[in-house]
């Protein structure tokens, strides 16, 4: 499987020079900053994308814009590739290196730069977690909005790569609707400074387009986000029904009516037993599907909510409602569903897919999932952000098994189509990578690609920025 996604070759004048680059980079930075001794540099040839790894020509951690400006003044001087890194969580291989390039690693950058509660802003360095910014204005009544599962590694540098999103996206939205500004290092060292406290900025809307960019237009090292007032209240209610295909009707139906739930959360029956057993929520049992519905406001809004949802529920076949009683009980529901990836690790290795689909297709592509996985003859457990249709299949394989690994890898991409050919894409809120790079083209025509890259170019005309993600390797214009 190590084989079966290819990379650019190295640069072989950069590696000619990697003694000099060293020197050089040693220069830039102290000790503490730079990684470039082949034993320490293994934490770094992967990311949670394991199945591929590329030990790097050498990791730089600094700790202010500055000292990022100069090593990508330097890098493209002399033609060295970089590959930006958050916490390494990225399940697309977006932060897996190359033996040519620079790992530059924001972990060193995690501070909280100002709490702007009258504005209902923060502004952080890139390397903060995506949860410390939560509990950073808990206290005062506030919260991020999006919440991956990863919240507690992943950083809001890695989350603006590839937009990330988690279980409360449905209402309040992914990453781009909740960031206001950035400061970004360019290719040659420029800092630019996008957006910012206000609402709305005037010119192009380039946040949109950085948002997203998986580490190929720029170096993000600093966000203005926005920050919401905490719901009054919110209530988490299980919803079991016998299939995946009903609780999938489900979905669509009650988004159909116009009801906007916080979260809505599928799992089928692995996933369940699964999470179940890590977590210990309560989860039912008995059911073949599972979601995970939570309304806020008032009690009486929240009430009004949920008897909406319940008759809709009721007219696919739901066998269980059930309420959570106490923060307490919320609290463990949580918890499993945001364990589901690790708990599932504990069973087996696994990739985690990343389609989305139109919610009038979620019963079809479940089926259809289904259907693939017993083609290959592996297992998968289904577990995903249904209110906005991304789904997460987790294929279960054995990791010392080739053709098994290749067989879970031919799933996984048999299942991207089906979602593109669904009305979907390819991509929630993990990014392409390199995991989704040569299904660009299922989704996307030559034409379309060629304008992305261009967008691309503009910005580093060289491809040194995280040169092997994102684009097919064929067809690329010449740097």
């Amino acid at each position: 499987m190590s084989d079966a996604i290819s990379f650019l070759a190295p640069r072989a004048d950069v590696l000619a020079r990697r003694s000099q680059i060293v020197a050089d980079l040693t220069d830039l930075l102290p000790p503490e900053c730079l990684i470039h001794e082949p034993r320490e540099l293994v934490p770094f040839e992967t990311d949670a994308f394991v199945s591929y790894r590329r030990l790097p020509l050498a990791v730089a951690l600094p700790r202010t814009t500055a000292e990022v400006s100069a090593i990508m003044r330097y890098c493209h001087r002399y033609g060295i590739p970089v590959v930006p890194r958050g916490a390494g969580t990225s399940l697309s291989g977006g932060a897996i290196p190359q033996e040519d390039a620079v790992v530059l690693g924001l972990s060193k950058m995690n501070s909280i730069l100002e709490i702007d509660l009258p504005n209902r802003v923060a502004v952080v360095q890139a390397g903060v977690t995506n949860l410390n910014i939560s509990e950073s204005v808990s206290a005062d009544g506030f919260f991020y909005a999006p919440d991956p599962s990863s919240q507690l590694a992943c950083t809001i540098g890695g989350n603006i790569g590839m937009n990330s999103g988690g279980a409360h996206c449905l209402k309040y939205g992914v990453t781009t609707n909740n960031l206001l500004g950035v400061k970004m290092v360019l290719v040659d060292g420029t800092v630019i400074e996008l957006g910012g406290k206000a609402l709305d900025a005037a010119g192009y809307d380039l946040l949109g387009l950085v948002c997203g960019h998986e580490g190929q237009l720029g170096i993000v090292t600093e966000a203005t986000v926005r920050l919401i007032a905490k719901p009054e209240g919110a209530r988490p209610v299980l919803f079991g029904f016998e299939t995946s295909e009903e609780a999938g009707a489900c979905v669509a139906d009650v988004i159909a009516a116009g009801i906007v739930p916080v979260a809505i959360e599928f799992m089928d029956k692995p996933a369940i037993e699964i999470c179940e057993a890590f977590a210990h929520a309560g989860y039912p049992l008995d059911v073949g599907a599972l979601l995970i519905v939570e309304v806020e406001g008032s009690e009486a809004e929240m009430d009004a909510m949920l008897k909406d949802i319940v008759e809709i529920a009721r007219r696919h076949g739901v066998k269980t409602v059930r309420e959570c009683q106490s923060a307490t009980e919320a609290a463990l529901i949580w918890k499993g569903r945001k364990s589901a990836f690790g708990a599932t690790g504990r069973i087996a290795d696994y990739i985690c897919m990343d389609g989305t689909v139109p919610l009038s297709q979620l019963s079809h592509v479940l089926k259809r999932t289904a259907e693939i996985i017993d083609h290959y003859g592996l297992r998968v457990a289904n577990v995903f952000h249904a209110g906005d249709g991304n789904m997460h299949p987790l294929i279960l394989f054995n990791a010392n098994d080739p053709e098994d690994a290749a067989r879970a890898e031919a799933a996984g991409n048999d299942i991207l189509k089906l979602c593109v050919d669904a009305g979907g894409c390819l991509t929630g809120e993990h990014g392409v990578g390199i995991e989704k790079r040569d299904l660009m083209r299922h989704q996307y025509s030559e034409a379309d690609l060629a304008q992305q890259m261009a967008a691309r170019a503009a910005f580093d005309p060289g491809w040194l920025l995280n040169p092997s993600k994102v684009f097919p390797l064929e067809g690329r214009p010449a740097a």
